[in-house]
């Protein structure tokens, strides 16, 4: 296998941006495989979902939601603490910041060293990285559930954290009127997985079982297309959970056998490049994806911190 520009950092070209409305007050934007932002309006006020990389790519999302609507931001919901989602919050001017409380404690525990690592991986998605001020910290976190509500006209959406997945922090944000999920994440429609932070065994079994039972008919996804109708949204959450089960599978021999990383490296690659390789972010996801399961599937519970000389040292040993 030849040498290959490291994680995202030859992807600079620019990407289109579409600009979607799912129902009326229900706003989604996505961007060729970039991550995923949404919004929902309420009575008075915008629940946003996710906040970009930073402060300058925020905004730019807030400029074309307020061709639709003026309300405020009330609300700026995080799925999970990884840096490309969060680092852009202070251009929402949030009342309230929501996050899974797991979320929290990763951002204390990990948000400076996941923010360098995720610059160096993927440098065009940090705009202007100056305009960040610091880490951005939830101020009002949840546990099980959380219920906003919209105002008389509008109803009301849920979080939900349905189990570890992506991370041990990921919720979903679910707007039954409409049925509408926004799933961070947890899925991904026509676009790899980054699994490096994973609980794999429960995010493919009991996690995604969740989120296929609120019977979603609209579905945005941390990557990729928004997808409609119940038989879209399914085939999005099965895309999603193969791409898991083939890792587990395919590294689970390796590891029975007391085979390498490299060994578990080749494998999930030439079981996996077939569907997922032609889709964003695939070549870039890989090796950290195999570099986690290989340490689930022997016993090590929690991910590792992701560091920039770590990320450069496993990518060297497998993508090399």
């Amino acid at each position: 296998m030849t040498s290959k520009p490291f994680a995202s950092s030859a992807d600079l070209s620019p990407k289109q941006e579409r600009f979607e409305t799912i129902v009326p007050g229900v706003f989604a934007m996505s961007a060729q495989g970039d991550p995923n932002v949404g919004a929902i309006e309420g009575e008075d006020f915008l629940v946003c979902i996710e906040a970009r990389a930073t402060p300058v790519a925020a905004r730019r999302w807030l400029e074309r939601l307020r061709e639709v609507t003026t309300k405020p931001v009330r609300y700026l919901v995080l799925s999970h603490y990884h840096a490309v989602r969060v680092l852009g919050a202070s251009a929402f001017a949030a009342t309230a910041i929501v996050a899974h409380q797991n979320t929290a404690e990763l951002i204390a525990e990990r948000g400076r060293r996941d923010w360098e690592s995720e610059f160096a991986r993927m440098p065009r998605l940090f705009e202007e990285p100056d305009s960040i001020p610091s880490l951005t910290h939830p101020t009002m976190t949840f546990a099980d559930r959380l219920t906003i509500e919209l105002g008389p006209r509008y109803g009301h959406i849920e979080l939900f954290y349905l189990g570890r997945g992506h991370t041990r922090g990921d919720i979903v944000v679910w707007h039954p009127e409409s049925k509408t999920l926004f799933a961070g994440d947890l899925v991904e429609a026509e676009a790899a997985l980054y699994t490096g932070d994973a609980y794999h065994q429960e995010w493919a079994s009991t996690t995604l079982d969740n989120v296929a039972a609120l019977g979603a008919e609209h579905l945005v996804g941390g990557r990729g297309k928004v997808v409609h109708g119940q038989a879209e949204v399914q085939a999005a959450i099965e895309q999603s959970r193969m791409f898991l089960v083939t890792l587990l599978s395919q590294t689970k021999q390796v590891v029975d056998r007391g085979g390498s990383l490299k060994e578990a490296f080749e494998a999930c690659y030439q079981a996996l490049n077939p569907v997922y390789g032609q889709w964003p972010i695939f070549e870039h996801t890989i090796p950290f994806d195999v570099a986690r399961v290989f340490d689930e599937l022997r016993g090590v519970e929690h991910p590792v911190i992701w560091t920039a000389i770590r990320d450069r040292e496993v990518w060297d040993q497998l993508q090399s």
